[in-house]
């Protein structure tokens, strides 16, 4: 007889599986079956809704931008509850104080503003002037270019004034007043939205708390709302500073080689640089322009735009990387989609909204967790079915082991 145990004696056959029972597999079939109908339901509602934006601008696109603003005037807001004011006061003096530096930026950019496209047709030939030893130098471009020029020359001085003869809106109500009643409408919705998420914010965020029915769902929440409103604010206070202060050196230099308006410039390149890659490049060729506007020498012409890039390069790879870290860092890709669909459904305004949208999501997503988003939800794995059960030999080593 061998001392060795034989291989059935080592590895005895386990006894057969049971049978699931049939409440089992109806439970199993049930959670296939919502998964697969969630899943639907979720892939048609991706494919629609960048439609549904696209043709209800007009109700989401105010929407959006005040929840957004909101957001942003979260801590002022509560700031302002800490020193013991009421909320509906503390949500009056964020929204007028917003409104007051909104009027006072545009008015800044505007009026100038209009006064350089009215004196656009009038610059032609001088553009032209500027731009013809560039154009002799890149003999290839060169019927391109006086194609695009004739474009601009063959628009009659005398109809210019015509066109923007009407005085330029000297405020944020002048020019919602000049615009379409719907602009009126949906910026007073928009002030409404604000308002009222402001006033209603320590409530409405104590009852998404209070609303769940466990401890963990609880903490969950309250953690996902102070991530949302930290990362929001955080990003664009801390961006919004930068900006006006690119702007302001931006202006600075100008004014010091003698470029008209420089505060309207640098308004302008605060303003563009808030979208991401596309906005510095726009500042950078509009200033170009107006230097061509305004300059006899093409390199001359060309300064003020040369001064705005370097002041962007530097910005944008010392100052705003060591400012902002590590904890709202974006990947480029994610930005790129992100502007290219926002810019595609809301145009500029769009773009604007790129950047904050896109934290706010990623910040639900990383604390919601990607796996099951549907369980943070609902506070049930409702896209995650029940585990089998084990195998009676596999339990009996488990309950020994315990």
């Amino acid at each position: 007889m061998s001392e060795f145990p034989s291989p059935e004696e080592r590895h005895p056959p386990l006894p057969p599986m049971p049978e699931p029972s049939p409440e089992h597999v109806e439970e199993l079939r049930r959670d296939r079956l919502l998964a697969a109908l969630t899943l639907m339901g979720g892939v048609g509602l991706f494919l629609a809704l960048p439609f549904a934006l696209k043709a209800g601008s007009e109700f989401f696109l105010p929407l959006t931008a005040a929840i957004v603003i909101a957001i942003a005037l979260v801590p002022a807001l509560e700031w302002l509850e800490r020193r013991g004011l009421p909320a509906a006061l503390s949500a009056f003096i964020c929204v007028i104080v917003f409104l007051a530096v909104a009027n006072a930026a545009l008015a800044s950019i505007v009026v100038p503003a209009w006064q350089w496209v009215r004196l656009l047709p009038e610059r032609i030939e001088q553009i032209q002037s500027n731009v013809k030893p560039l154009i002799d130098f890149y003999s290839n471009a060169e019927r391109f270019v006086n194609r695009t020029i004739e474009n601009f020359a063959a628009v009659p001085a005398r109809e210019a004034p015509t066109a923007v003869s009407a005085q330029p809106p000297t405020g944020l109500l002048d020019l919602v007043g000049t615009s379409a009643p719907s602009a009126l409408i949906e910026m007073f919705f928009a002030i409404l939205v604000i308002y009222f998420f402001l006033s209603g914010w320590t409530r409405l965020r104590r009852a998404a708390i209070t609303s769940r029915t466990s401890f963990g769902g609880a903490l969950a929440t309250a953690r996902v709302i102070q991530d949302v409103v930290d990362d929001t604010s955080a990003y664009l206070g801390t961006i919004t500073i930068i900006n006006v202060a690119l702007g302001l050196i931006v202006a600075g230099a100008l004014y010091l080689i003698g470029m008209p308006t420089p505060l309207m410039w640098g308004g302008i390149v605060t303003l563009l640089n808030y979208i991401p890659y596309f906005g510095p490049v726009i500042a950078a060729a509009l200033l170009a322009l107006g230097g061509l506007m305004t300059y006899d020498q093409l390199w001359w012409a060309l300064l003020p735009s040369l001064i705005m890039v370097g002041a962007h390069l530097v910005e944008a790879n010392a100052i705003t990387p060591f400012v902002v870290g590590h904890r709202l860092t974006i990947s480029p890709i994610l930005i790129l989609v992100s502007l290219s669909f926002w810019g595609w459904v809301w145009g500029t305004t769009g773009a604007l909204l790129a950047v904050p949208l896109l934290i706010i999501f990623q910040t639900i997503l990383n604390a919601a967790g990607k796996p099951d988003i549907a369980g943070f939800l609902f506070e049930h794995g409702t896209l995650v079915s029940r585990p089998a059960p084990r195998h009676p030999a596999f339990r009996k080593k488990d309950d020994e082991a315990s």
